[in-house]
């Protein structure tokens, strides 16, 4: 199964998505997309298969979305997507894509429901929060 993953490494949540993965057998494709930053259709595409508006893969925390206005309902779909090609950390993130589906995985654990085999139990993000317990269940 291939795995792509759009990527922060300087984003705990984003550490944390990757590594379920790779623990899940996986090697993913990883896109540091605030090196590579974004296209248009990409980004329209990712929002399409993830059912998210560009209001709601907005990051509003962290990143310059205040400063340059973006926190006002007003500010339509088309302007943010054009905020977010200038300033790719604008989109919340990771974005995950898999054969099961896109998603934007926020929690981390959310990861789970694109992957068919999981991470050996137990295993835990880094700050120590269980994931999967040691009978290879998700933990809530």
């Amino acid at each position: 199964m291939s795995v792509v993953i759009h990527h922060n490494p300087d984003c705990g949540t984003s550490r944390n998505v990757l590594a379920t993965i790779k623990a899940a057998g996986y090697e993913p494709v990883v896109i540091e997309y605030l090196k590579t930053g974004w296209t248009r259709p990409q980004l329209q595409a990712l929002f399409a298969a993830a059912d998210l508006t560009p209001r709601a893969a907005l990051r509003t925390t962290k990143s310059p979305a205040e400063e340059l206005g973006l926190l006002d309902p007003s500010v339509d779909d088309d302007a943010l997507l054009e905020a977010m090609l200038a300033h790719p950390v604008l989109v919340n993130r990771p974005i995950v894509c898999t054969p099961r589906g896109v998603r934007l995985c926020r929690p981390s654990e959310a990861v789970l429901d694109l992957l068919e085999t999981w991470p050996a139990g137990p295993f835990a993000k880094e700050d120590g929060g269980l994931i999967i317990d040691a009978d290879g269940n998700r933990v809530a």
